[in-house]
């Protein structure tokens, strides 16, 4: 054969193999095109901060008294949000007391003191309360410092983006509460929350019980995607091999426990079984 030979099909010889070489030529495997902006932490959380108080402008009063999450109506979970914010400032000024609170036990108080205020109180008080953090995160300057709060100790910059992504998460819960269509992250600031739940899930597997080592290739589509590789359920010279592919805003609404992972569009290759408990483990990164 020729070069200008073809196949039964009708396809040139060799055609997959020079578009395949094309397009790594172009873009190496992993790397999204255009690829998102980066932004810090602290924009990030400042972004998320934005979308969640354009949200609650923009209900109507009969939306806040509509329940949402854990018993909490729109307005108590606004108030949850009160609270986290309260913890956040205590975390910042070095009071070790919050450290090992309660995520939801901790902000029940801010939530339950919101009922019967006019729905104006309940959405400025949340402003003013994220705008302080915002100070208090710049008057520190250094977001590689470690910090404590509701069991996490992390640097400041992974608590950023942690915060941002529970906005994104609580705003989607009182979206769907409010029957308002879901939002999306910008892609860089989803960037940030894809690698976050990446770098968390070998901890989230080691806590839900995957004792048998596994090495992951995690694969999240679409803008703010990427690739890693994961060793997870501890170090093994041969461990099982697993590839997970599966759309970036997907993958964080299942770490928010928000979808199972039946719900997901998934491509899975390796053990199915031990793929299964990788997607379980993740949905166990959720605050809530």
């Amino acid at each position: 054969m020729t070069s200008h030979e073809h196949h039964p099909g009708g396809l040139p010889v060799g055609l997959r193999e020079r578009v395949l070489e094309a397009s790594l030529r172009a873009r190496p495997p992993g790397h999204p095109v255009p690829s998102p902006a980066e932004i810090s932490p602290v924009e990030a959380f400042d972004r998320a901060a934005d979308a969640f108080y354009g949200l609650l402008s923009a209900l109507g009063d009969a939306d806040w008294a509509k329940p949402a999450l854990r018993g909490l109506d729109v307005q108590g979970l606004a108030g949850h949000l009160i609270g986290v914010e309260e913890d956040m400032h205590r975390c910042l000024a070095g009071d070790v007391a919050v450290a090992e609170t309660d995520h939801v036990e901790s902000t029940q108080r801010a939530a339950a003191r919101q009922a019967g205020r006019l729905p104006a109180k309940t959405r400025a008080e949340w402003r003013r309360a994220a705008d302080h953090t915002l100070n208090l995160v710049r008057a520190c300057g250094n977001l590689g410092s470690e910090v404590a709060i509701h069991g996490m100790r992390v640097p400041l910059a992974t608590l950023l983006v942690v915060r941002a992504f529970e906005l994104w998460v609580h705003d989607n819960d009182i979206r769907k509460a409010a029957g308002l269509p879901p939002s999306v992250p910008d892609p860089a600031t989803l960037r940030l929350m894809t690698g976050l739940a990446a770098h968390l899930l070998p901890q989230a597997a080691a806590r839900t019980g995957l004792g048998t080592p596994t090495s992951l290739h995690l694969v999240l589509t679409g803008p703010g995607g990427g690739t890693w590789d994961l060793a997870l359920g501890g170090s093994h010279p041969s461990p099982a091999a697993i590839t997970i592919v599966t759309d970036a805003v997907g993958f964080c609404h299942l770490a928010a426990n928000r979808v199972t992972p039946a719900e997901l569009d998934l491509h899975i290759t390796g053990d199915r079984d031990r793929a299964a408990t990788v997607l379980t483990a993740a949905s166990a990164l959720a605050l809530d």
